[in-house]
């Protein structure tokens, strides 16, 4: 190596009487090169990529897909969600109508028993009222007669009871 260094010989990349051999050679592996490129790996890539590219647009309208769905499932569930509601309203307003009907025949049917009762009771009254006017009737010709008798006076229970009679029929 000392030998070589002093006879001038350095990096046999950089001598000048092999420069020519050696771009030839950096030609040849070149072409080579990108006949390998151009034949073999560029068109795997190119298909790898293709598939990715396919596989990514298929993926978006899959996913789009789905979107749809999922709106079209979201809109079926309020519409069934309004319906729903819409049903409960009416069978709370029907319950409401039929408590109603019900709560209406209940107070009819009380306001009639209520009245039978008023009736019975204004009857009974009546027959109450009668029979004390019948019983202050006798009692006060009775008292008459005994008064009467306590003074000494002799009457006839015709005319008693025909004072008796006139005066309560007057006073009542």
């Amino acid at each position: 190596m000392a030998d070589d260094a002093a006879n001038g010989v350095g990096m046999p990349q950089l001598d000048l009487s092999t420069f020519s051999n050696q771009i030839f050679w950096l030609i040849v592996t070149l072409f080579v090169l990108y006949y390998v490129m151009s034949r073999i790996a560029l068109p795997r890539v190119a298909a790898v990529l293709a598939d990715r590219r396919g596989t990514i647009t298929s993926d978006i309208s899959a996913a789009e897909e789905y979107k749809l769905k999922a709106q079209e499932a979201e809109d079926a569930y309020h519409k069934a969600r309004a319906d729903a509601r819409a049903e409960a309203n009416r069978i709370v307003e029907a319950a409401k109508a039929e408590m109603q009907a019900q709560l209406d025949t209940e107070i009819a049917k009380a306001d009639a028993e209520i009245a039978a009762r008023t009736a019975e009771s204004e009857r009974r009254i009546r027959d109450i009222r009668d029979r004390s006017i019948e019983m202050v009737s006798e009692v006060s010709k009775d008292t008459a007669k005994e008064i009467l008798t306590s003074f000494g006076a002799k009457a006839d229970a015709r005319s008693v009871n025909a004072a008796v009679d006139a005066r309560l029929k007057g006073g009542l």
